[in-house]
């Protein structure tokens, strides 16, 4: 397995309330170690403009993006049309009942439409609660556009050499498979609105060729490399998560997010906890399951290994089965996504 970690030294301009919240993620950053078994044909990218980006988004803007798991669902829907139903433990209506119509079979309703899983509608489902969390410096929110549509989705500072790089789902930075995103932007420990670390926006956009070219859940990561503000590089500002790959499977796991679909109003960070569980609808993603009941926005939040925002990141929220989800699904940390952060990471 391969792991980067940072230690917590220096920050700058920092409120009372941010320093207690920032924790042993923060500081100066350590070069990643590199692993030579990665395959750099994996990645794809896209160049992102500066222009005005900051600017765009206004606090209405902010406030009325739509959550990226409108995207995460469209992908979904996708994969299933190329599944056999046969290759399901339980009939995919019952997963996927709103992707189910006359002349599809398995096709997205209207988008933006949320789901509503046939296990939710049951009054013995145990919904886990999520817990309320003090902002983090490192963990925020990300806007963006595409098709004409903003949304939001959540991200967080990692550790790298260029020390300006943000992890996040794959579908909150590529349509999965489809074009990149516009006016991507992070707003680190984001607040009811506030941006106390201000907005930074991205220089580049990379996610893995499999994510870019047909959508493959099992791959939804992907990571930006932020312009520096005011002089100074994202990590050394916010701090940064230390990141594994490969590692072993059915972990404990905290992960972080900002979910803005109901119940949730994506003003504030929340967060779950629990040991990562293969999903049992669709083996083939390799991706793993924690009790949560985030909601959309989240996505592309950290997974953290362990009981807190200090731990080794090593997944994103990707999805869930309905607007009622008991379980969030993160993608495996393997060897094609860790040559696509590597590649981001370097980046000049």
């Amino acid at each position: 397995m391969t792991r980067t970690k940072t230690l917590a030294t220096s920050l700058f301009s920092l409120t009372a309330t941010a320093l207690f919240a920032l924790g042993a993620g923060s500081g100066a950053i350590a070069a990643p170690s590199i692993s030579h078994g990665t395959d750099a044909s994996t990645v794809s990218s896209n160049s992102a403009s500066d222009a005005n980006t900051a600017d765009y988004w206004t606090p209405e803007r902010m406030k009325n993006a739509v959550s990226g798991d409108v995207l995460a669902t469209k992908a979904l829907a996708r994969a299933q049309t190329t599944v056999d139903p046969a290759d399901f433990p339980v009939s995919p209506e019952q997963v996927f009942p709103e992707l189910v119509s006359p002349e599809l079979g398995r096709a997205m309703t209207i988008e933006g439409q949320k789901a509503t899983s046939t296990a939710a509608q049951s009054p013995a489902v145990d919904r886990k609660a999520n817990a309320s969390e003090s902002s983090v410096s490192h963990i925020g929110k990300v806007f963006f556009t595409l098709g004409g549509v903003n949304y939001v989705c959540s991200g967080n500072s990692v550790t790298s050499a260029n020390q300006s790089t943000v992890s996040t789902a794959g579908h909150c930075l590529n349509e999965g498979p489809g074009v990149f995103a516009s006016n991507f932007t992070f707003v680190p420990a984001y607040l009811n609105g506030a941006a106390p670390y201000g907005k930074w926006t991205a220089k580049a956009l990379y996610t893995t060729s499999q994510w870019s070219s047909s959508g493959d859940m099992q791959y939804d990561t992907g990571f930006a490399v932020m312009n520096t503000l005011n002089g100074q590089k994202l990590s050394a500002v916010v701090g940064a998560s230390g990141v594994q790959f490969n590692a072993t499977r059915g972990l404990a796991y905290k992960s972080f997010g900002y979910p803005a679909a109901s119940p949730f109003t994506g003003e504030s960070l929340k967060s779950c906890s629990g040991t990562g569980a293969n999903d049992p609808y669709n083996p083939q993603y390799n991706t793993q399951g924690i009790p949560c009941n985030m909601t959309g926005g989240s996505s592309g939040g950290p997974w953290f290994i362990g009981t807190n925002s200090g731990g080794y990141q090593n997944s994103v929220n990707s999805y869930g089965y309905g607007s009622n989800s008991t379980k969030m699904y993160g993608p495996y940390w393997g060897t094609v996504i860790q040559g696509t952060y590597q590649t981001a990471s370097s980046a000049p």
